[in-house]
């Protein structure tokens, strides 16, 4: 029996890749866009709005009919914001946390019920080494990926006595079109943080053009879910990226912190 997969934000991307190779691997594959357009030739795709509990329902309840079961969620779809916190609009904020947050976990709790009735069940949980620390003008980002990860890891907890497991798999850099999904908080003319800020952006933008094949992610996913015992936490990316992690463990936090601003040029 074909193993039945829901990948969120499927329509580009990490989502895209990761929903065309599980199908060629012969999983049963529906993804989940916010505005639909064409049905791939590999899988569906249903509207899912991270913002908008009941078409989240409403995708979960399609499958079902469906499928009858839900064996594995890849939640992925978000969206990224970049500014100084000082001055960026709380309301921006506020809604990037309902999509990368409280979307992620609406749509767990969609799924829920059906994978404690089949007594089985994977989700996984796509977050980003960023949410590992706080990164200068994108710490509102960050902080989504990073609540998220805490949450896998008290869903992993809280779900264990049903059989269903939760991890989640962090990426770093990746060649995908995220830039241009972002909210960016405007460079402002006579702004102190401007110019830092704009390098910055410029910065960022450079790592995404020059980011790992999204495929890489995808094979780190199937991986995961064909591990009979997944871990909570993976990460996939440049070395760097993932000895940053480290780093932060060992060293002193202003020791850190200085080699942070050095590599950001502040």
């Amino acid at each position: 029996m074909k193993k039945v997969v829901l990948i969120t934000g499927a329509s580009s991307g990490i989502g895209a890749v990761t929903a065309k190779f599980l199908s060629g691997k012969g999983y049963r594959i529906y993804g989940t866009s916010r505005n639909p357009k064409n049905n791939p030739e590999d899988f569906e795709i249903l509207r899912l709005d991270l913002e908008d509990v009941q078409t989240i329902q409403n995708a979960v309840r399609h499958i079902i009919d469906q499928e009858g079961r839900i064996d594995v969620l890849i939640n992925n779809a978000g969206i990224g914001i970049t500014g100084p916190i000082e001055e960026t609009p709380t309301k921006e904020m506020k809604r990037v946390f309902d999509i990368n947050f409280f979307g992620a976990i609406e749509v767990m709790k969609a799924v829920l019920p059906q994978m404690k009735a089949q007594g089985d069940g994977l989700i996984i949980n796509v977050t980003s080494i960023a949410g590992y620390m706080g990164l200068p003008y994108r710490g509102i980002y960050s902080a989504t990926k990073g609540a998220l990860e805490l949450v896998t890891e008290t869903m992993s907890m809280e779900l264990k006595q049903f059989n269903i497991k939760v991890s989640n798999v962090a990426p770093g850099d990746f060649a995908t079109n995220i830039a241009s999904g972002r909210y960016h908080s405007p460079v402002f003319e006579n702004s102190p943080y401007g110019p830092i800020y704009q390098k910055n952006l410029d910065l960022m933008d450079a790592h995404v053009d020059s980011g790992k094949d999204p495929i890489l992610m995808a094979q780190k996913i199937f991986s995961v879910i064909n591990d009979v015992h997944p871990k909570i936490h993976y990460k996939v990316g440049e070395f760097m990226q993932i000895f940053s992690i480290l780093l932060k463990r060992i060293l002193p936090d202003r020791l850190y912190e200085k080699l942070i601003m050095r590599y950001y040029g502040m």
